[in-house]
C-alpha cells in the first residue's frame, strides 16, 4: 500500500510563522504533524510514503533523514507548486498499480484509515473521500448511494472533506500525463477537485461518511493553537481522540506580560494552560518558555512551592501546568480586616522566599535564564532605571527629562543594591499577585525571570507591592523577621542588609512605575494605571533622607 502526503503548500495562513518553519513541521505534543500523518499511514499498512515539498523543502528533507522509517519515505520536490491535482499526476509511475491513499499534511484526525481502504476497495468509485460533517466547512452533496454530486453546495449544506482519500490508479486515465504537466517554464498546476467534480455525473467519485471523530485542519493559528491546548491537556489526562471535544478550555485573567492563559476542564479534572505564542527557533518567545520549564521543572526537585509543569510544546508555545485555583495573596490581604493575621501570613511567605532563595540556587544553571545570568549592574540600569525614565516620565508623564542628566545618581543606586547582597536565587517578581494560596498552602508562579541575585530585591517587591501598601510599620516587622530567620543579628550585618534592601526598594519602585506606565498606554491594559499613585507614595518614602540622590530626589519629591 502506498501513500502521498500533500505537503508542498506555502502555508500562507499561518504567516508570518511559516517563513522559516513549513506547516507541515509545526507541532502537537513536540511531535510534527507529518509525523503523526506518516506513522497512521504506516500503522494501517502503508509501506511506500511519498512527501510532496516546495516550501522550506530543506528542513522537511532534514526531517525524513533523521525519521526511523526514512527507508520508506520520498520526497518529491516541486520547484513550481503543481497543486493537489498536479502533485498526484507527477507521481503517476509510482502510484499506478493499486489504490493509494493521499492525504493533507495539516489536518489532524483519528479517522480508521484501515476501514476507509476496505470500504474504497468494496467500492466501484475511482475516488473514495472521507467526509464528515463540520458547518465551518461543508460544502459537499452526496446522493442516496453515497456518490459525491457537488463539491460546492451552497449555505453550508452538505458535508465537508477531511482531507483524506483513497485514489485508485484509473483516476490518472482522467488526469494531464506528467510530461503535459511539467511543461517549461511553466508547468500546468491543477486541483484534483476539479478532476473530480468533472467525474461526479458519471458516479466515479464517493464519499466516506465518518461520525463521532476527532479532526482538525490546523491551518491558521487560532486552529493550530487551539488544538495543541486540547491535544497536551487530552495526553496529560489520558484521554482517547474521539473524546478530546468533551475538554472545556476558557480564558482566564491574565498578568502584565504576553502571555496568555487558560483553563481546561473535563469532568473533575482542571489544569492551567500558559499559551506563550508561538515560538520560532531563536526567538524572545522560545527563550521565555523555555527559562519557564527549565527553571520551574529545577524548583520542583528542590521541593520548592510551585505548580507542577506537567506538558509543553515548545513551537506552539503552550505550557500546562497543576491548577492552584485564583486566590493570591493580594485577595486574600486585601479582604482581611485582621493585621495580625497579615503578619502572619506574610512571615510564612518570607518562610517560603528564603526557601526559594537558598534551594533554589542550588544546582541551579544559568544557562537557563532568558535575559542575564545574574541581577546585574546593567540590567538595574537598563531594565530599571532607564525604563523608569523613558516609559514613565518621558511618555507617560510627557516630562522632557533625560536618563543622562540623573546617570550619576542612577549609578549610586545601581552599585549600592549590589553591595551587601544576600545572594540566592532571585525571583524578580516576587510580587502578591504571583504568590498563591491553596489549601493554606503557598506557592509561587511567574518564575521563568528567576536568575542569581539578592534576596533583598525579591523582600522589597514583596513589602512594597502596590498591589496591597503595607503599612510601613508592617513593611519594618517583616523586616526585621526575615533578617531573623537568616540568622543576621549583628548590628553590622543588619545595617549591612537594610542598605541592599534600601536600595533595591528604589530599584524595584522604579521598575514597578515604568511597567505601570508602559501596560496602561502602550498596551492598553488600563488597570495597571490604578496602581500607579501607591508606587509614587512608595518610591518618596523610600527615596526620602537620601542624601546621595538630590537631583532624583527632588524629580520624585515633584511626582
Amino acid at each position: 500500500m502506498r501513500a502521498l502526503i500533500l505537503a508542498a503548500g506555502l502555508g500562507t495562513r499561518l504567516l508570518p510563522y511559516t517563513t522559516s518553519v513549513p506547516k507541515p513541521l509545526f507541532t502537537l505534543n513536540q511531535r510534527p504533524v507529518l509525523d503523526l500523518a506518516i506513522q497512521r499511514l504506516i500503522h494501517c499498512g502503508c509501506d511506500k510514503i511519498f512527501i510532496n515539498t516546495h516550501h522550506c523543502h530543506g528542513q522537511i528533507d532534514e526531517f525524513i533523514s533523521r525519521h526511523p522509517f526514512k527507508h520508506i519515505i520520498q520526497a518529491v520536490y516541486e520547484p513550481q507548486i503543481l497543486d493537489t491535482g498536479g502533485a498526484i499526476a507527477n507521481l503517476q509511475q509510482f502510484l499506478d498499480t493499486d489504490p493509494f491513499f493521499v492525504i493533507n499534511a495539516d489536518i489532524i484526525s483519528d479517522v480508521d484509515l484501515t476501514q476507509v481502504y476496505a470500504s474504497h476497495l468494496k467500492s466501484r468509485a475511482i475516488a473514495t473521500l472521507v467526509l464528515h460533517d463540520c458547518p465551518e466547512f461543508n460544502k459537499i452533496q452526496t446522493d442516496t448511494k453515497g456518490f459525491i454530486k457537488n463539491f460546492n453546495t451552497p449555505g453550508g449544506k452538505g458535508l465537508a472533506f477531511t482531507g483524506i482519500q483513497v485514489l485508485s490508479p484509473d483516476i490518472f486515465l482522467h488526469m494531464p500525463k506528467k510530461s503535459d504537466i511539467l511543461t517549461e517554464p511553466d508547468p500546468k498546476k491543477f486541483s484534483s477537485i476539479d478532476i473530480y467534480q468533472s467525474l461526479c455525473p458519471a458516479k466515479k467519485i464517493r464519499g466516506h461518511v465518518v461520525k463521532q471523530i476527532f479532526w482538525k485542519d490546523i491551518g491558521t493559528l487560532p486552529s493550530y493553537t487551539q488544538t495543541s491546548r486540547q491535544c497536551l491537556v487530552a495526553s496529560i489526562l489520558n484521554l482517547p481522540a474521539k473524546i478530546i471535544h468533551e475538554i472545556q478550555i476558557n480564558p482566564i485573567p491574565g498578568d502584565g506580560s504576553d502571555r496568555l492563559w487558560f483553563r481546561a476542564r473535563h469532568k473533575n479534572n482542571s489544569l492551567v494552560i500558559s499559551d506563550h505564542g508561538i515560538c520560532l527557533p531563536s526567538s524572545e518567545n522560545l527563550s521565555q518558555l523555555q527559562a519557564f520549564v527549565s527553571i520551574g521543572n529545577h524548583l520542583e526537585t528542590h521541593n520548592i512551592a510551585v505548580p507542577k509543569i506537567l506538558g509543553h510544546d515548545p513551537l506552539s508555545g503552550q505550557v500546562v501546568l497543576e491548577d492552584l485555583g485564583d486566590t493570591h495573596l493580594a485577595s486574600m490581604v486585601n479582604q482581611s480586616q485582621n493585621p495580625s493575621a497579615i503578619i502572619a501570613l506574610y512571615k510564612r511567605v518570607i518562610d517560603r522566599l528564603i526557601d526559594f532563595s537558598q534551594k533554589g540556587i542550588q544546582n541551579f544553571d544559568t544557562n537557563w535564564t532568558c535575559q542575564t545570568a545574574s541581577y546585574s549592574r546593567e540590567l538595574i540600569l537598563e531594565k530599571e532605571c532607564a525604563y523608569f525614565m523613558t516609559s514613565f516620565i518621558q511618555n507617560y508623564l510627557g516630562k522632557d527629562l533625560l536618563f543622562e542628566s540623573y546617570a550619576h545618581e542612577f549609578d549610586i543606586i545601581a552599585d549600592n543594591a549590589l553591595k551587601y547582597t544576600h545572594e540566592g536565587l532571585m525571583h524578580r517578581d516576587m510580587q502578591s499577585k504571583n504568590i498563591m494560596i491553596q489549601n493554606e498552602n503557598i506557592y509561587f508562579i511567574d518564575f521563568q525571570s528567576a536568575r542569581k541575585g539578592p534576596l533583598q530585591y525579591d523582600l522589597a517587591s514583596l513589602l512594597i507591592d502596590p498591589y496591597v501598601k503595607l503599612p510601613d510599620i508592617i513593611q519594618k516587622e517583616l523586616l526585621e523577621y526575615a533578617m531573623f530567620r537568616l540568622g543576621i543579628d549583628s548590628k553590622d550585618h543588619k545595617e549591612e542588609f537594610k542598605e541592599c534592601y534600601h536600595f533595591c526598594c528604589l530599584t524595584r519602585n522604579l521598575q514597578f512605575l515604568g511597567a505601570f506606565a508602559f501596560l496602561s498606554r502602550v498596551r492598553g491594559k488600563k488597570s495597571f494605571e490604578a496602581y500607579i499613585p501607591n508606587a509614587i507614595e512608595s518610591l518618596k518614602s523610600n527615596i526620602l533622607g537620601m542624601g546621595s540622590l538630590p537631583a532624583l530626589g527632588e524629580l520624585i519629591k515633584r511626582l
